[in-house]
Parts: C-alpha cells; structure tokens; sequence
C-alpha cells in the first residue's frame, strides 16, 4: 500500500503480533499512526521500537480497551489531535481460549465484545464523519474460524463469525458510499495468542491450537501485514493469507454436510476419539 504522507491510521491490539506488523508497515509506507492495547507496558516499549522506524513524531500509543467505547473515542481523539482525521482503523485487538460448552456468561461476553463489538463501536463512531468527507477504510482482523468454525473453541468461532459477519455488512451498506471495508481471515500467525494456547495444559485449548496448526503453516506477522494493505490498496474485501482457506470455503459451501462431517473426523484424529 502507497499511503499518503499524511494518511492517518489507528490500530488496536498493537503491541505485538499482527498489529504490531501492520503498524509497522504503515509506517514504512509514510503513514502516521496511533496504537493501542491494553497491555501499557509493552505499548509503549512497541512504540519505541516503532519510533525507530518511522521518527519520533510518527507514532502515537494510547493504552486503553478496544472495546470500550471511551476508549475507542480517546484514540480517535489522539489522532485527530495529532495528526489530524482518521483515514483507516484498524480493529486487530482480539481475545480467544478453548472454551466449549463450559464456557460462562463473562467469557462469552469478553469474546463478543473485543472480537465484535469492538468493531461495531468503532465503525459507529468513524462512519458518519467519513460518510460526510466521502472516503475511509475500515479492517476488520477475524480468522478463517469465523469462516470455517474453530474446532475447540465456541466462543472464538462464533465471535469471529460475528466479526465477518459485521463487516460484510459494512461493506455492502457503505462500500459503494467511499468507505472501504477488508476483513483478515488467517489461520496459523505466530503470535502471543496462538503461543499461549500451545503452551496451556487444557485439553480444548491444545485440541484448538493443534486444529489451526495441524492446518496449515505458521505465517509471520509481517507476512500477513504485507497481504492486509495489498488488499487494502486494491479495495478487495476478503484477505486469505492461507490459500487452502478458500478451497476449504469453498468445499463447505458446496456440500455443507460433507465438510461437517470431515470436520468431525477431524476433530476426532485431533483428540485421539
């Protein structure tokens, strides 16, 4: 992506991983951009890591969670206070565990509001002032679980479900209104989240991360950086950093009971029943 020198961009979930790779290579492409996470600690040691990139003036890191919608405002404040209106957002931040049926209230609702609501607060509140200048870009990082169901995990699936699902929205509703809409669906990215589940003692959270990994390859952040903003200067909505996600897309849609029936078998070899 060739972005302008005064593109503005804002990116959650920052502090490592595919958010901190995408905020990276915006800024090598002349971007400005503001970061988040709720982790203020490594924000802030990312942010330096990216003001060596990029020059001291380039980065702005405002800890807070994506998923409230007074923090979404501050970081939008931030932006526009230095450098000015928000050109593209963003919503990397996610949350994800092994939980099935056992899953509680609470973890069901963590899951809804970072992995979807988040992107819901944050398109209500820059849609309309991109409505009014005609142009903007919203992306949405999901995963191929809320394309191809994440064995292991409900509330990953069907919270990631939710984010594409919220997405095509966006971009039927405003895609031909100047506002572009891309939604990220990876499988395997080497990144805190994925590290983490491999290393868990729970029989779901290794059934999942063995799932994603036994899927495909591991891809480097940046790698997966790289196709965001290719897709994003090309205007294309869906992202598949993994090509076998189309062909495994591709074999739902046409026999959905077949491809149940192999994700079953599936999940059997994964948990040995």
């Amino acid at each position: 992506m060739s972005a302008p020198e005064q593109h503005v961009a804002v990116v959650t979930g920052a502090a490592g991983g595919i958010g901190a790779a995408l905020a990276q290579r915006l800024l090598e492409s002349g971007a400005r951009v503001v970061i988040s996470d709720l982790d203020a600690d490594r924000l802030e040691d990312r942010a330096t890591e990216l003001r060596a990139v990029a020059g001291p003036e380039a980065v702005v890191a405002v800890a807070g969670d994506a998923s409230a919608e007074a923090d979404i405002a501050r970081l939008v404040d931030a932006a526009e206070d230095a450098f000015g209106p928000v050109d593209s957002y963003y919503a990397n931040a996610g949350v994800g565990d092994g939980s099935g049926l056992a899953a509680d209230d609470d973890q069901w609702q963590r899951a809804l509001d970072v992995n979807v609501l988040a992107h819901v607060r944050a398109a209500r509140l820059l849609v309309p002032g991109w409505l009014e200048r005609g142009r903007g870009y919203f992306v949405s990082i999901a995963s191929a679980a809320g394309l191809l169901t994440q064995i292991g995990s409900a509330t990953y699936s069907v919270s990631k479900h939710g984010a594409v699902g919220f997405a095509e929205w966006l971009a039927v509703t405003y895609g031909d209104r100047g506002i572009g809409v891309s939604c990220l669906c990876p499988m395997g990215v080497d990144t805190d989240m994925l590290r983490t589940g491999m290393a868990s003692e729970g029989d779901e959270d290794r059934t999942a991360i063995a799932a994603v990994t036994g899927a495909g390859d591991v891809l480097d952040p940046l790698t997966v950086a790289d196709e965001v903003l290719e897709a994003v200067a090309q205007r294309r909505f869906l992202v598949l950093p993994h090509a076998d996600v189309h062909e495994f897309l591709r074999r739902k849609v046409d026999d959905h009971d077949r491809w149940i029936r192999g994700m079953q078998r599936y999940r059997g070899q994964l948990s040995g029943s």
